[in-house]
């Protein structure tokens, strides 16, 4: 993966301001964005996502622009071939595990899917051990469950990048330890870069390649890591 943002955003929130100043590049495939609550990280993942618009600045992935504000370059996010994992799943609560998993590949709402599309799915169902759940709703999933169910709608699309916002802040620590190592079997699997929001050393350690981190709205350093999981 080969990754520029360079982007300015302004947030004005009951009479707050607040101003995100993010510079960075990459060319690993794993990139952790680290530091305190508040300080821009998700502003800048949804920037890349595209469900943000930066009132300024340049982001590319693999030589491919998607937003460019001197250029009137703006991508729409549906076209950005990026997976993204929200930090609360963001499942549908009214469809099942095989719905949530394949609503990307729909392409009208209440039409159902094409072979090639069932296969596909059932493939990532049973890559991610939850092919027995395929029929459950998420209100009958354990926080793990939701948890992969989630990767396997954010991968469903074949993503250029992985884009995880905090994704085991909800788990205890014995689950984010099963999950971080499904998580790095998983993007080696599916041969996927990954850009990752954490709080938390551990998933530094094991998935830095390179460490971008914040401080009130600014990337106030950037710097390569040691091989992921190995010993600092």
């Amino acid at each position: 993966m080969a990754i520029q943002v360079h982007v300015e955003k302004e947030m004005v929130s009951r009479g707050r301001r607040f101003h995100l100043k993010a510079a960075f590049s990459s060319e690993e495939r794993s990139v952790v964005f680290f530091g305190p609550s508040g300080s821009g990280k998700t502003l800048t993942l949804q920037s890349v996502a595209g469900l943000v618009r930066p009132d300024s600045g340049r982001i590319v992935l693999n030589d491919r622009v998607l937003f460019d504000s001197n250029a009137a370059i703006d991508i729409p996010s549906r076209s950005r071939c990026v997976g993204y994992l929200f930090q609360d799943y963001a499942l549908f609560p009214h469809l099942s595990v095989t719905e949530n998993v394949g609503f990307a590949l729909r392409k009208r709402l209440f039409r159902g899917f094409s072979r090639e599309d069932r296969l596909r799915i059932e493939d990532l169902l049973e890559a991610f051990g939850i092919s027995q759940l395929a029929h459950s709703l998420p209100l009958d999933l354990s926080g793990g469950q939701k948890q992969r169910v989630a990767l396997a709608r954010a991968l469903i699309r074949k993503p250029d990048v992985l884009l995880l916002d905090e994704p085991f802040s909800a788990l205890d620590t014995l689950l984010r330890e099963q999950l971080r190592k499904e998580l790095s079997e998983a993007q080696a699997r599916f041969n996927v870069p990954v850009i990752m929001i954490t709080h938390d050393p551990e998933d530094v350690r094991v998935f830095a390649e390179t460490l971008v981190v914040y401080e009130t709205g600014r990337v106030c350093e950037v710097r390569p890591c040691a091989a992921p999981g190995s010993a600092e």
